[in-house]
């Protein structure tokens, strides 16, 4: 006699067969033109594969530990947008040209804006002050001031017209990003890595005496959070031309798409930054939303740097005028919130109003 699975064995039974299901459906979807009722099979799909990858991310972090976890989850989801950029831009060369730079651009407002805004409100609203260390998350800020002058000097070089480097200018642009984030990983996980990690304070969560899964388990959430996270890029650019034809429709900025594809990746980060900021874990959500954007840009700008040189294409970096100043604020609060070490609503709710303001420019330019 077969027994019923409880209810439980089936909400951790759809964690393994989602990733596996999304890898499938990318596979059989790549290079198609799916009909409505399709994409929107493919957009339930995706969801499932969202989660499922915060989960396995979070398996993973609990066995390797702060701040191995986030790292993990920043560079797998990075390379994949990556990927996914390098895609889009080879199928279309001529309208693509300035796509890793709003790609890039979308992520780090989401991220730095977004991401940190909900964390700090969340974790304000359940416990008053939400603690961290200043100096990691100082540094990883730091970092991605630098990093963001590649989407800002192209704009004030005198070498080239338009917001594009010169070969010998993306050449030195893209090493410095690449020893950037090198040397921020190095900093991160070896020589400082008690600066990345939660206040003792912070570890107030039910999973903060979980014991860690085995080896073995971690070994299989690894794989199936590649799955999960090549699923989700995926799906997301299988049902691109969904939202490009929802864009049209609505005569809204080509822009759009460059924001709702860097949405869709960050989902699973997000999802995760939030979770963890609800357990009093806000070291956990900075390490996530601030290395991912030093990962975004530390190697997504070397990587679209090589495919322009060796196949010729067309390269914008230099952001538009609103995009500067946006970024500018978004960097002069940051410094602000994380100086202290702990901060309080205010700071959530003033991230959170620029994110709304980017979200408003970009539909209302």
């Amino acid at each position: 006699m077969v027994l019923p699975l409880s209810a439980h064995r089936i909400w951790h039974l759809r964690f393994t067969v989602a990733p596996v299901l999304a890898f499938a459906l990318v596979i059989a979807s790549w290079g198609r033109y799916p009909s409505d009722a399709m994409l929107a099979g493919l957009a339930a799909v995706l969801v499932l594969a969202v989660l499922a990858a915060v989960h396995h991310a979070e398996l993973i972090a609990l066995r390797v530990g702060e701040p191995y976890g986030s790292v993990i989850l920043a560079v797998s989801v990075t390379v994949i947008e990556a990927g996914l950029i390098v895609v889009l831009m080879l199928n279309s060369p001529e309208t693509t040209t300035g796509l890793a730079r709003d790609a890039v651009f979308s992520a780090l407002m989401i991220a730095l804006n977004g991401i940190v805004g909900i964390s700090l409100v969340v974790a304000t609203l359940r416990g008053g002050l939400a603690n961290f260390n200043a100096e990691g998350t100082g540094a990883a800020l730091a970092a991605i001031a630098v990093l963001s002058f590649s989407l800002v000097l192209p704009n004030f070089t005198t070498s080239s017209q338009g917001p594009v480097f010169t070969t010998t200018q993306l050449v030195f642009a893209a090493t410095a990003s690449l020893v950037i984030y090198i040397v921020f990983v190095f900093v991160q996980n070896v020589r400082h890595r008690d600066f990345f990690l939660p206040p003792p304070e912070a570890d107030r969560g039910p999973d903060s005496h979980m014991a860690p899964p085995t080896g073995r388990q971690a070994a299989l959430s690894g794989a199936l959070l590649g799955l999960a996270l090549i699923g989700v890029v995926g799906l997301a650019k299988a049902t691109a031309p969904l939202i490009e034809s929802g864009v049209a429709w609505a005569g809204l900025p080509t822009t759009v798409i460059a924001v709702s594809i860097a949405l869709l990746v960050l989902l699973p980060e997000s999802l995760a930054a939030i979770r963890a900021s609800a357990r009093g874990r806000v070291q956990t959500s900075f390490n996530l939303a601030y290395g991912s954007i030093v990962a975004a840009i530390g190697l997504t700008i070397p990587t679209v740097a090589v495919l322009s040189l060796v196949l010729g294409l067309d390269l914008e970096l230099g952001l538009r005028n609103i995009e500067i100043a946006l970024l500018a604020l978004t960097l002069f609060v940051g410094a602000l919130t994380v100086t202290p070490g702990r901060a309080t609503l205010l700071e959530g709710t003033m991230h959170l109003a620029i994110f709304a303001g980017f979200i408003i420019f970009v539909l209302n330019p």
